[in-house]
C-alpha cells in the first residue's frame, strides 16, 4: 500500500514560482513510478510530469516543458514539482500519483493523493 500527500499549493501571481511536494509512505515507493497530474475546473485530469523509480528518466507534457521540473528523493520519500513562470492557465488542483508502469496515462497509476490547489492570478 502506498499513501501520498501533496503540499505547497497556494495563490501566486502570474510569473511567480511554486514548489509542490508529495510525501509518500509505503514500502514500495523506491520502486514506484511517480507522476504529477492536474485538473482544472470543468476539465479532465491531465498529465503534467512523471519520473522513474531511479529518478533517471523523466517525462513532461508539452505544456510543462521548460517551466516544470520533477524530482524525487528516495531517501526522504518525496517527489517534488518545481514550477516557474506560472500562468493563469496553470490554475488547477495538482495531484501526485504512484504506480508501477512509466507513462502519462492516469490508468498506469494506482495510488493518488488528495491534491493541492494552485491558483495563478493575473
Amino acid at each position: 500500500q502506498v499513501q501520498l500527500a501533496e503540499s505547497g499549493g497556494g495563490l501566486v501571481q502570474a510569473g511567480g514560482s511554486l514548489r509542490l511536494s508529495c510525501a509518500v509512505s509505503g514500502r514500495t515507493f523506491s520502486s514506484s513510478v511517480t507522476g504529477w497530474f492536474r485538473q482544472a475546473p470543468g476539465k479532465e485530469r491531465e498529465f503534467v510530469a512523471a519520473i522513474s523509480w531511479s529518478g533517471g528518466v523523466t517525462m513532461y507534457a508539452d505544456s510543462a516543458q521548460g517551466r516544470f521540473t520533477i524530482s524525487r528523493d528516495n531517501a526522504k520519500n518525496t517527489v517534488d514539482l518545481q514550477i516557474h513562470s506560472l500562468k493563469p492557465e496553470d490554475t488547477a488542483v495538482y495531484y501526485c500519483a504512484a504506480g508501477s508502469k512509466f507513462g502519462s496515462e492516469p490508468l498506469r497509476y494506482g495510488y493518488w493523493g488528495q491534491g493541492t490547489q494552485v491558483t495563478v492570478s493575473f
